[in-house]
């Protein structure tokens, strides 16, 4: 099964069941990929989660994500500091690299310095390419 981060920026969106996103969510919940996370994005979440929307929904939301069977919790032993403009997106490389995810969903500029990375590929996707790798892989 593919298993993916997804970037706070794309969850944050995704929750909301007036978005346009909202169905990254909904496939997450229908079991359609593994979502791979650490202790430390999921302090970001629940902190952006309270921020945007209220206690209640962060709760809830942290909740479904410790119950979840599609959840994997990885805490990364290396930090790589490959992100500079903006270091708080490490946390989602280095999960991604120690859990050899598939791929990070993100809408954020700075993972684009990963494309150009000659010792690992670093698979960063948009939410609208996950939406087709998932209907692709819906359509076997």
């Amino acid at each position: 099964m593919l298993t993916v981060l997804v970037d706070t920026n794309v969850m944050m969106v995704a929750l909301s069941p007036k978005s346009n996103l909202h169905w990254i969510f909904q496939s997450f919940i229908n079991g359609e990929f593994i979502l791979v996370v650490s202790n430390e994005i999921l302090l970001e979440y629940e902190e952006q989660i309270r921020f945007r929307y209220d206690e209640n929904v962060a709760n809830e939301f942290i909740l479904i994500l410790n119950e979840a069977l599609n959840v994997i919790h990885k805490e990364p032993h290396y930090k790589w500091n490959l992100i500079s403009a903006d270091k708080d997106d490490n946390k989602f490389v280095d999960v991604y690299i120690s859990s050899a995810a598939d791929y990070i969903v993100t809408h954020d500029k700075h993972f684009e310095i990963l494309k150009s990375l000659e010792f690992r590929v670093v698979n960063i996707i948009n939410a609208f390419e996950l939406e087709k790798i998932l209907n692709e892989m819906g359509s076997d």
